[in-house]
């Protein structure tokens, strides 16, 4: 049997692990439920792909994020491995061909996202399929007191029941000692080992800074630290604004939120990896499954509504273990507003059924109907529409994704899908009478496979790149196609999705947990203060207070964040002043130079304090600067 090392060397390409992920794998390999908490970037998936590829059976990996499934299938796939992915937006039938590849034993790796753990056709296939090992990850989802919590993740341990001898891994990169043990009971894991690397990072500098006018202190960071970073802000709107005014100062910068088309996103994300875009400006959409070592910075123009929030994001610098910097830029005002708008953030009972009634009016549906069907949903427009607070539609629409009566995905890439409604005799008499769609229907035919059987998803750019045309060509063959009723061709989508998870109800007979909404409520009113305890306290070192959060109570001061800095700096004294002038004079005697050139000279003198010498002797007429602005006696 071969080693983790071996597996890792051969798939990989690494001749050894990092911290912890070792332990981890042996972990597992020895059956026992686990938790592993690696901080972003820590590597959390090579502790259950390797496990899983040294034992007989399939990996389910169960993950919310769409985006990230597709990722680690896609490089699974690059390096020979099966893997396959089951995702919101897909057909009864492309479910049930995984499914059935998956029992087979066609499928190493079977990322499946937490939802579609309860429906009837995955539970119907649970008898039949080998699975070795079950990996939960974002696994702080399962806890109410979590910042990200889904409900979905509650039924996960149901299906421990399927496979009561398989091991669990929980992954994640940060969780609270309450967090921590929520997820063990909630996963009904058995005497779970706990694994934690330590949340310190002693390459990056925290610093944080209270600004009235943020993006003069932006521009004056961007200056001083070379090398590509990213900038957060709190909504989409103000990506836009701060990146042109960035543009306006030649800062090559670009903007990124999950309102944009999943194609311009894709090419902005690109650019960035790519360093043709230096700063990205965006939402917290942004970052989720990337790994760019090489982030020097990461600004937070908004402050977020939780230090775990905060801790992931301004991870993200500094993967290379090189020198980076995390900045936390806020206001008294701003922390005001946010407190005000909790009530915003969870709406009463009245609201959301007013906020229901509305979404069913905008999208027409009928009593009884809507199961399982998905809407085109723009929800700026829906709050415009109504005149509704977008804050409010917001949190009365995640709460009714939290009582599983809807879900909003906003970045949800429905690809276009053709089926043939002809048949072959037909189809050919069609080709002759219509040479110019001919090739069209020949590289579908020979592309697609099931394609007169049923709905299958087709790619406008695959088929573009076969026949050397553009997408917009494509699709417009395609919708001629659709009208002389040759396919059914509907085409792709990639605006936000809204889908009921229940028939529609009138909106009187909704009803929703209140008792449950009121504990989130403290959950995230405790969190705020946290975030803005920690934004306030500058007494304490940043990384001290960021580790204490998440339960590491022994970490030493870091030595590089601002509150550290400034304890370094020593007030100047009368006879340091003393040395440092009289310096500043022996040196200048013999002849004047630039400040770079005398603060070279004087290199152990710091910046500030030998610009506070020469300020004095200046307006004490003891020293002068040329006609070349060099400093002079």
């Amino acid at each position: 049997m071969s080693t983790p090392v071996a597996i890792l060397q051969q798939y990989w390409g690494y001749s050894q692990f990092r911290a912890l992920q070792e332990d981890i794998i042996n972990s597992i390999l020895a059956g026992q439920d686990t938790l592993a908490l690696l901080p972003t970037g820590g590597g959390k998936s090579i502790c259950f792909q390797v496990p899983a590829m040294m034992k007989p059976g399939l990996c389910l990996v169960i993950t919310p994020l769409i985006a990230l499934m597709k990722d680690q299938v896609a490089n699974l796939k690059r390096k020979g491995i099966s893997a396959y992915s089951i995702y919101s937006g897909m057909l009864y039938k492309d479910v049930e061909r995984v499914l059935e590849a998956a029992r087979r034993g066609g499928c190493k790796f079977l990322y499946v996202s937490p939802e579609r753990l309860q429906s009837k056709l995955f539970q119907t296939y649970c008898d039949g399929l080998p699975v070795n090992l079950i990996a939960v990850d974002e696994a702080h989802c399962i806890s109410q007191w979590g910042y990200d919590f889904r409900p979905a993740y509650l039924k996960i341990a149901d299906i421990r029941s399927f496979f009561p001898d398989t091991p669990v891994l929980a992954l994640t990169a940060s969780a609270t000692p309450r967090v921590q043990t929520d997820i063990c009971d909630k996963l009904l894991m058995n005497e779970a080992k706990v694994f934690t690397k330590s949340f310190t990072r002693a390459n990056l500098s925290y610093s944080v800074l209270e600004e009235a006018t943020k993006i003069d202190k932006v521009k004056h960071i961007l200056d001083r630290v070379p090398g590509c970073g990213i900038v957060y802000c709190r909504n989409r709107k103000r990506t836009k604004e701060i990146a042109t005014l960035l543009q306006l100062q030649g800062i090559p910068a670009s903007y990124y939120h999950a309102g944009l088309p999943q194609a311009e996103r894709a090419a902005r994300q690109e650019a960035w990896i790519n360093n043709e875009t230096r700063i990205m400006v965006c939402t917290n959409a942004f970052g989720m499954g990337i790994d760019k070592p090489d982030v020097r910075v990461v600004v937070h123009y908004d402050i977020p509504d939780g230090l775990e929030a905060y801790y992931q994001e301004a991870g993200r610098a500094g993967r290379d273990e090189q020198k980076a910097y995390a900045v936390l830029l806020y206001n008294e005002g701003e922390l005001a507003e946010m407190q005000e708008r909790i009530a915003l953030q969870f709406p009463t009972q009245e609201q959301v059924r007013e906020v229901y009634q509305c979404i069913v009016n905008y999208l027409q549906v009928p009593v009884g109907s809507a199961e399982g069907v998905y809407f085109d949903f723009d929800i700026n427009e829906f709050a415009r529409t109504f005149q509704l607070n977008l804050t409010m539609v917001y949190s009365a629409v995640k709460l009714l994704e939290q009582e599983e009566v809807l879900q909003l995905s906003e970045s949800v890439f429905l690809p276009s899908r053709v089926e043939f409604v002809t048949n072959k005799e037909s189809l050919y008499a069609f080709e002759s009478a219509y040479p110019v769609l001919e090739e069209i229907i020949k590289v579908l035919l020979r592309t697609y496979e099931g394609i007169f059987d049923h709905s299958v998803p087709v790619y406008e750019r695959q088929i573009g790149r076969i026949m050397y045309m553009e997408d917009d060509d494509i699709a417009a063959q395609l919708q001629q196609l659709h009208q002389y009723g040759i396919i059914h061709y509907q085409a792709r989508r990639d605006e936000p999705q809204l889908c009921f998870l229940q028939e529609r109800v009138s909106s009187s007979q909704l009803r929703i947990n209140m008792a449950r909404v009121e504990v989130r409520k403290k959950a995230y009113t405790d969190r705020l203060a946290a975030m803005f305890a920690y934004a306030r306290h500058g007494e304490i070192c940043r990384t001290q207070q960021l580790v204490a959060y998440f339960g590491e109570k022994e970490a030493k001061p870091c030595g590089v964040c601002d509150v550290c800095l400034k304890k370094k700096s020593v007030p100047m004294d009368a006879a340091m002043f003393k040395r440092i002038s009289d310096d500043v004079i022996t040196i200048l005697k013999k002849q004047p130079l630039l400040f770079a050139d005398l603060h070279q000279q004087l290199a152990d003198v710091r910046r500030n304090d030998l610009m506070a010498v020469l300020q004095f002797m200046n307006e004490e007429g003891l020293l002068r600067r040329d006609e070349e602005g060099k400093l002079c006696i």
